[in-house]
């Protein structure tokens, strides 16, 4: 009942317009070790131009009350002024749902870009189009905006997300003949190019799918019953083992992991035994590099 009547109150909230608010509430930092005064400055200006231009942009055909606005959080770090008006940096993208009927969000999306340049000049204003590549700066805030929209919306509907991620994977093939890094798919196994490319790969399809049996099926229903909201979050875990069957250690399993693990240490560390083995094994398999974490699940009894 109260699954149901959350997805009715969720579907009317985006459908609603006569609210005023945008619908992101996106937090930009911007740390410049290293730097003078002056160029400390500029990043500032850079910080506020950044918080307008996300926070104010209408980026879905959507309007949230305040109160419902995507928490979302850019961490920009500053490794090298390039000369002139170029810099090199790396930004930490973070993003997290709030589970129903409780204070508690859910981390969604916990990602590290490295290959970041971009051109700023102070004052000049942020020019982005969906339909042409005007800025790198621009358009790589715009592709994670795209992405941080699209991980909540699956979180809501089942691939509900698409609409959006299909607008990330636009900025990445308008940017293929951009001359900064982190666009092309001969650059890396990480970057921007692989990531849009394995949430819109069909074979990858059942990691989107799990992530809405994992908080729909899951979280929001914990309130009015914690085994069963458990038990829907091992079946999301199933789910996520066999993606990674199909094909291990891809990046967007790796970003789910990065955002999840330690979420759920904590929510099988009160699990019964029989469930925390199940967790531990599922874990271990699917995000074999943090094993040595999830077997603390045990140590909890």
């Amino acid at each position: 009942m109260i699954k149901k009547s959350f997805y009715f109150i969720f579907a009317a909230l985006l459908l609603s317009t006569s609210v005023n608010a945008q619908e992101l509430n996106f937090q930009v930092s911007i740390s410049t070790p290293g730097m003078s005064e002056t160029e400390r400055q500029i990043m500032q200006t850079l910080r506020g131009d950044l918080r307008e231009f996300i926070n104010q942009t209408n980026w879905t055909n959507y309007q949230f009350e305040t109160r419902e606005r995507i928490e979302a959080s850019i961490q920009i770090t500053i490794e090298e002024r390039m000369g002139g008006d170029e810099y090199r940096a790396n930004i930490q993208v973070q993003s997290r749902r709030p589970i129903f009927n409780t204070s508690y969000h859910s981390p969604l999306f916990n990602h590290r870009d490295r290959d970041v340049q971009f051109r700023y000049r102070e004052h000049d204003p942020l020019e982005f189009s969906e339909n042409a590549f005007l800025s790198n700066l621009t358009s790589l805030i715009a592709y994670y905006v795209y992405i941080v929209i699209g991980f909540d919306f699956d979180t809501f509907a089942p691939l509900g997300g698409t609409p959006y991620f299909e607008k990330a994977q636009q900025i990445v093939n308008q940017a293929q003949n951009a001359p900064e890094v982190g666009w092309k798919s001969f650059e890396s196994q990480r970057n921007r190019y692989w990531l849009i490319e394995n949430i819109m790969n069909t074979r990858y399809r059942p990691i989107r799918q799990a992530m809405y049996t994992y908080h729909r099926l899951g979280f929001d229903t914990m309130t009015e019953n914690i085994d069963l909201g458990r038990s829907e979050v091992l079946s999301a875990l199933e789910m996520l083992q066999r993606a990674h069957r199909e094909r291990p250690n891809t990046l967007l399993m790796q970003v789910v992991t990065t955002a999840k693990s330690d979420e759920l240490v904590n929510l099988f560390s009160g699990a019964p035994a029989m469930e925390q083995n199940r967790a531990i094994e599922l874990l271990s398999e699917i995000d074999p590099s943090n094993s040595s974490k999830y077997r603390r699940i045990a140590d909890s009894n």
